[in-house]
Formats: structure tokens, C-alpha cells, sequence
């Protein structure tokens, strides 16, 4: 069930896909028939991004009282009546309004549908179940290059069809429910447990749902409720700056400069012929959708972390051979140019087009959850506005190679980024996410005990098992005399995370164990840096853990007193 309430969500992406791409194949008709200025070409072209600066602006107060499902619903009756009505449009200024009314549609959707989808998706999926959604955008802009190319200049027949995956998406969200966590937001327990049940299927035991349940409801307890303010408090604000700076960094690495221009920047590349950049900018499209689903099956398997430093690194070498190409004007060149594109392209479909998507939705508290998406997706469709809107300035100031290689710097910029700034959100709950950023711990600490071997076969143990290898762990540990207190709780915490149990069946599979045999550091091999960053995390631990702790001394001490 939840992978068709991921394609069901994953429609808004088709909605902002399509519109991206398809003005790139309108645009030679519409000057054609209404002879725009090169002015008007800017507004009409970034009325979507502009108009989606105000979708973001509502969408996270309308997620929060009526609920993701509702939004998303309301987002997509206004993409049909955006879609038909640019179709229809008598002039270049009211095809402009009708964009702006698309804009609005496609802004609500962006922010929302990755919310529903995280706040319905099991932790070890998420990851891979968000990216549905850049992988629908992905197939929304092949879907209107692949119209373009089929109709040609027939554009009002492009705008039109754009209306199809509105209704469907309409018709999928009349059937399915809202997600557990905002029914748990609103007080509706029940609701929330009848929403678990059905996207979590039979495979799941009712301990589970109760257990997950009891999980969600205690952080929405903490929480409390959410303030404008709250998103600058010290706990939030670690997160805002990665969401706003991964989508500062997708932006202005140039990829809707490319998306909407793409006849363009293929005619400055050397592409003479229009049938020629028609089919380039077909394969832009192709490679795009191929790529996305690399990233889809390697985002939960080498960690968020690893798969942006990746995407960072092959789009600034893609981004600089298509600079080297284009400003060298050297025909001979042209071919590295356009291998340049093949790599940014790739490099971008796999990382760092879908990740922000997927940690926007990850990485917030759940009382400002809401409120910090839609100001994150404000900052990206204006970061997208400006690109779209300044890329014909700046070619005919720069050339295209100059923009491009502005652009490579940016990506290069994205590297440090990465290293200093992102959390490792693979395998880890929305609760345990905002656990940390509440401990007050460096953000970017968040996952790094996830080891690559995550997926493993080797089998489960009991938590007695665990207890006793956690115990012996412990002596190994450089903070040891800290942790000795705390090993009834530590583990606890160790076989209920994720990450921490798997590299303890591991080890476990590992070792061929006797009894009375003691682990040793060669017995943790590979999974050492696990533990140890697990042990550094429970040391600094949060104050509600460390609270705990000290009650449960307490009690102790009054016991034993008692006796």
C-alpha cells in the first residue's frame, strides 16, 4: 500500500515536470504568433517559479489545518484550471496569468507531496519512497519534451494535456487517507491508527503499529505547538540553514536554466538544426529519468551524505566541461561538451535533484515541520525564479560558458557543504532526527554510527544477545567510565536502533562464539566506527535521556535505602 500512496503523491511531481518542459518546446511558437519581446519571454516563462513562491508561502498553514491530503486535492483542481486555461489563452498576458495560477499549484504540491509521503513511509524506505516524487518531475518534463516533439507547434494542445495528471492526481487522493502523523497532530488517535494499519499492510504486527504509534505520539507531546518564531530557535535552526542551502545549491547549479532552455543551450553548443536540438533535449530527458532511478536505489544504501558528495562532484566536472566547450568555441570541442551535459545530467538526476526533496521532509521537529517546508520551498522556487529569469541575461553578458562556469563553481561550493553542513538521515526515524536536534548535538553527527552494510543477512538476535555484546562493547569504548551506569538503558536504545542493531548482528554472525568469550576490537571490524560514534552519541546525550537516567538513579538509591 505505501508504494501506491508514493505513485499516487509522486503525481504532483508529473504536474511541475510537465510545465517545466513543456515551455521549452512552446516557446519558438508563441513568439511565433504573438511576436513577445524578449521581456515578456522572461515573465512568461518564470510565471510558474513566481507564482510558486506564493504556493510555498500557503502551503504549510494549509497543510497544518486541513491536512496534507486536502492540500493536495485543492493543488491539483487548480493545475486543471491553470492547464485548461493557458491553453485557451487569447494573449501572451493572460497565457502569463494562467502560468502564475499554475505556479501556485505546482508550489502547494512540491512542499506537500514529499510531507505526505515521509510522514507515511517506513523508516527504511523513505528515503527511496520520497524520490518518487523527483523521479514523477523527472518523467513529467520527458513526458512534455516527448509532446513537444509529437505536436510541435501545436501549443495549446501541450498546455491542455497538462490537465491529465491533475486529474489524476485528484482521483488518486479522493481514495486514500491522510498520513498517521498529522492525524496524531489533530488529536485523532483512532484515525491514526486506522492510517498506520493501511500503509504499513499485514506484514506488520499490531505490537508494531501500537509500538510506532506510541513512538509518534510522544514526540508530537514534546513538540508543542509550532511558532514563526521557533523556526530561528537554536534546536531548529541547523536544519533550516541544510534545507535552505540544498535548494540554494539544486538551483544555482543551473539545472532549470537547462530544463527550460534546452533548444537554446544546445543551439549555443554547436546544434544547428532544430530537429537536432529537439532530439538532444529529448535525451536530456531520458538520461534524467534513467538517473533518477539510480538514485532512488542507492539513496537508502550508501546514505544521503556519500550520494551528494558524488552528485556535487560529477556536476561540477560536468557543468566545467561544458564551459571549457562552450567558451572555446573549438568545434572540436563540441563533443566534450556535450559528454559535460550527459554528466550533470546524470550527476544531478542521481543526488542532488531528489535529495533536498527527501530531506526537506525528513529533517524538520514535527511542531514546525510544516511551517519550515513551505519557507524551505519558498527560498527554492526563488532561487529557481532568479535562475530562469537571469539566464538569458547573463549569456548574452557572459556567454554560455561563463554562466556555466558559474555554475561549476556553485556545485564545487556544495562539496564543502556537504562535508560541513549535512546529517546522515538514512535508516533514521522522524522521531530519532528530531531527538538529536533537540540534544543540542552537531547536526551533521545525526546517522554517522549508519554502517554501509545496513542490508544485511545476517539473522536478528535476541535483546539478551544484544545486551551482553553491548555490554562487553562498552569496555572497549573510550568512555567507558560513563557509559557503565547507563547499560541498562544504552541497550535498550542499541536494539531498538536501527543502525546499531544491524551492525550488532554483524558482529554477532561474525564472531563464532564460545561461552564466556569476550569481544575484542578485531571482532567489531568494520562496524567499529559504528559503536563508537553510538557511544560519543549516548555520552553527549540528550537531557530528556539524561533526565531519565538520573530518576531512574534515584529510584534506585531510594530502593536500595528502603531494603
Amino acid at each position: 500500500m505505501i508504494y501506491f500512496v508514493a505513485l499516487v503523491a509522486g503525481l504532483a511531481g508529473i504536474l511541475f515536470g510537465f510545465d517545466e518542459g513543456v515551455i521549452a518546446g512552446a516557446l519558438s511558437s508563441l513568439r511565433a504568433e504573438f511576436q513577445i519581446t524578449s521581456l515578456e519571454e522572461g515573465m512568461m516563462t518564470a510565471a510558474v517559479p513566481f507564482g510558486a513562491l506564493f504556493g510555498a508561502l500557503l502551503a504549510g498553514s494549509l497543510a497544518e489545518r486541513f491536512g496534507r491530503r486536502q492540500t493536495l486535492l485543492f493543488a491539483s483542481v487548480l493545475f486543471v484550471i491553470g492547464a485548461l486555461c493557458a491553453g485557451l489563452a487569447p494573449g501572451v498576458w493572460v497565457l502569463t496569468g494562467c502560468r502564475l495560477v499554475l505556479g501556485l499549484a505546482v508550489g502547494v504540491a512540491a512542499m506537500v507531496a514529499p510531507l505526505y509521503i515521509s510522514e507515511s513511509a517506513p523508516s527504511k524506505q523513505r528515503g527511496m519512497l520520497v524520490s518518487v516524487y523527483q523521479l514523477a518531475i523527472t518523467i513529467g518534463i520527458l513526458s512534455a519534451y516527448l509532446v513537444n516533439f509529437a505536436f510541435d507547434d501545436k501549443w495549446r494542445t501541450m498546455f491542455m494535456l497538462g490537465a491529465l495528471p491533475g486529474i489524476a492526481l485528484f482521483l488518486g487522493m479522493a481514495v486514500l487517507k491522510d498520513t498517521p502523523r498529522w492525524y496524531i497532530l489533530k488529536g485523532r488517535t483512532e484515525d491514526a491508527r486506522r492510517a498506520l494499519q493501511r500503509v504499513r499492510g499485514t506484514s506488520v504486527s499490531q505490537h508494531e503499529i501500537e509500538s510506532e504509534l506510541g513512538h509518534i505520539k510522544a514526540a508530537m507531546d514534546t513538540g508543542g505547538s509550532g511558532r514563526w518564531a521557533d523556526l530561528l530557535a537554536p534546536v531548529v535552526r541547523p536544519a533550516f540553514i541544510v534545507g535552505i542551502g540544498l535548494f540554494f545549491l539544486q538551483q544555482l547549479s543551473g539545472i532549470n536554466a537547462v530544463i527550460y532552455y534546452a533548444p537554446t543551450v544546445f543551439q549555443e553548443a554547436g546544434f544547428d538544426s532544430g530537429s537536432t536540438q529537439l532530439m538532444a533535449t529529448i535525451g536530456v530527458g531520458v538520461v534524467n529519468v534513467l538517473m533518477t532511478l539510480v538514485g532512488m536505489y542507492l539513496i537508502d544504501r550508501i546514505g544521503r551524505r556519500r550520494l551528494l558528495f558524488l552528485g556535487f562532484v560529477g556536476t561540477a566536472l560536468g557543468l566545467g566541461m561544458i564551459a571549457v566547450g562552450a567558451a572555446t568555441g573549438i568545434q572540436s570541442l563540441d563533443i566534450l561538451a556535450v559528454i559535460g551535459m550527459a554528466l550533470y545530467i546524470a550527476a544531478f538526476a542521481a543526488s542532488i535533484g531528489p535529495l533536498p526533496w527527501v530531506m526537506m521532509a525528513e529533517i524538520f521537529p514535527s511542531h514546525v515541520r510544516g511551517m519550515a517546508m513551505g519557507v524551505t520551498s519558498l527560498t527554492n522556487w526563488g532561487f529557481n525564479f532568479l535562475v530562469v529569469f537571469s539566464f538569458p541575461v547573463l549569456v548574452s553578458a557572459l556567454g554560455l560558458g561563463g554562466v556555466f562556469g558559474i555554475y561549476a563553481l556553485v556545485c564545487v561550493a556544495g562539496v564543502i557543504f556537504t562535508y560541513l553542513r549535512i546529517p546522515e538521515t538514512s535508516g533514521v526515524s522522524l522521531e530519532d532526527i528530531e531527538k538529536h536536534l533537540l540534544s543540542g548535538r552537531p547536526f551533521h553527527m545525526l546517522g554517522q554510527f549508519a554502517p554501509p552494510s545496513m542490508h544485511t543477512d545476517a539473522p536478528d538476535i535476541t535483546q539478551d544477545q544484544a545486551h551482553e555484546m553491548l555490554t562487553q562493547l562498552v569496555e572497549l569504548s573510550p568512555y567507558r567510565a560513563y557509559l557503565r551506569p547507563l547499560i541498562n538503558r544504552i541497550s535498550e536504545v542499541g536494539y531498538d536502533n536501527h543502525q546499531v542493531r544491524t551492525a550488532l548482528r554483524i558482529v554477532h554472525a561474525r564472531v563464532s562464539r564460545q561461552p564466556g568469550q569476550t569481544l575484542t576490537q578485531h571482532d567489531m571490524g568494520s562496524e567499529r566506527e559504528t559503536f563508537v560514534a553510538f557511544f560519543e552519541h549516548i555520552r553527549f546525550a540528550s537531557p530528556s535521556f539524561l533526565e531519565w537516567v538520573g530518576e531512574s538513579q534515584a529510584e534506585h538509591k531510594g530502593d536500595s535505602r528502603g531494603a
